[in-house]
């Protein structure tokens, strides 16, 4: 034991003296966050301001009906009109963004309405926002208008507007918003700790392998009075702690953002840093845990293999593809935690954690998760021994 701890203490001060570890495992995961909410909030602050002020250009094609309608949109404040425009050219100058808008009443919009049928109305507008500012506040007007319409009829017909509800629906969600907001925002939250976690991981893999035999310093490790294998697991350790410390530094990084995010409500706040509670952070770094021993397995074996650490990074920047794919299905509505997908690496920690913050997890497919992970953790510490015992691996060139 006290040999192992020999070769990881060696092997982390070689590591911390890396600038790209310490980048990738420190400086990235803990400034990213912050720094991302920050721009984030302000360009969504911005445009969304942008938007709620701007003087939109409407066309109004009334073809001499709806005067209330004309008259109203004259007189309000943020609109300008614009004159004389053909109802077969809305499209075209709503996309070439001459204008922003455009009602094309029917020839028989005023006949249909005094005969209580329903009046046609064309509403144009072009929307690649999932805001929708600006077709929020020109149909606006036009819900207005109608309920205007609306109450006319009711009145002319002496009909109580009520009649009109044959159904009351009262529509009952019994999840809880801690179950609504954990399912909508634990989805991401497994996809970035899982990616930060590889990639802590990737670089001292990279260094301690083929980084240490491009140098020529394994083989002197390797004449030292030291068991291979204790050798292996002082790197494996290294290697382990690099995934798991920029997993952490992740959440650290997260909740800094979190909390210096103003424009976030506080009810939504407050459930946030409930699901980021404690208990929540250990069980969910104890998933990660096994997941960082399988993955340090792989990329120690990778870089083993290589014959430098220019070919280690190549060998190894296909396997990012393999770990995005699985974290990345689990954000897709739909997928659900079974006994299927708990098997699953990857994509079952990214699943877990969702139900962890949900605060739905079943303790079976929990067990389940833990089961694979750990297997899959011993399955990869024994590949990686199995490629370090083999001269043709450790001596190629």
């Amino acid at each position: 034991m006290k040999t192992i701890a020999t070769v990881f203490k060696k092997e982390l001060i070689d590591s911390i003296r890396d600038r790209r570890t310490i980048v990738f495992m420190i400086i990235i995961p803990l400034l990213l966050f912050p720094l991302l909410f920050r721009v984030m909030s302000s360009i969504e602050k911005r445009q969304a301001q942008k938007q709620r002020v701007k003087t939109l250009r409407v066309a109004l094609v009334d073809r001499g009906n709806a005067a209330d309608f004309v008259s109203s949109m004259h007189g309000r404040s943020g609109l300008t009109l614009v004159d004389g425009v053909a109802a077969d050219s809305v499209t075209a100058m709503i996309q070439s963004d001459s204008l922003d808008g455009a009602f094309v009443f029917a020839e028989s919009f005023d006949q249909d309405v005094a005969a209580n049928r329903s009046g046609r109305v064309d509403f144009y507008f072009k929307s690649t926002d999932d805001r929708d500012i600006v077709e929020n506040r020109l149909r606006k007007p036009l819900d207005q208008y109608e309920k205007t319409l609306l109450a006319q009829r009711f009145n002319r017909l002496a009909i109580d507007s009520a009649v009109v509800d044959a159904v009351d629906v009262r529509a009952q969600n019994v999840a809880s918003i801690e179950e609504r907001v954990g399912k909508a925002v634990g989805g991401m939250l497994p996809y970035i700790f899982i990616i930060f976690c590889f990639m802590g991981a990737m670089y001292p893999a990279i260094d301690l392998g083929a980084g240490e035999k491009e140098r020529g310093t394994m083989e002197t490790l390797l004449t030292a009075p030291v068991n291979r294998f204790h050798i292996l697991l002082g790197k494996f350790g290294v290697v382990v702690l690099s995934g798991l410390m920029s997993a952490t530094v992740s959440i650290i990084g997260l909740y800094i953002g979190i909390k210096q995010t103003a424009n976030i409500p506080p009810e939504f706040m407050d459930i946030i840093m409930k699901m980021l509670g404690w208990d929540t952070i250990i069980l969910v770094l104890s998933l990660l845990l096994p997941l960082t021993i399988f993955f340090a397995g792989v990329l120690l074996s990778v870089s083993l293999s290589a014959r430098s650490f220019k070919e280690a990074q190549s060998l190894i920047s296909p396997l990012n593809v393999a770990i995005i794919v699985p974290a990345a299905i689990g954000l897709m509505p739909g997928i659900e935690m079974t006994y299927v997908t708990a098997v699953i690496p990857v994509l079952n920690v990214s699943l877990a954690t969702k139900e962890i913050l949900a605060g739905t997890i079943q303790t079976p497919h929990l067990i389940a998760v833990y089961v694979s992970l750990i297997g899959l953790a011993l399955l990869s510490l024994y590949g990686s021994v199995w490629w370090f015992k083999r001269e043709s691996t450790i001596f190629r060139t």
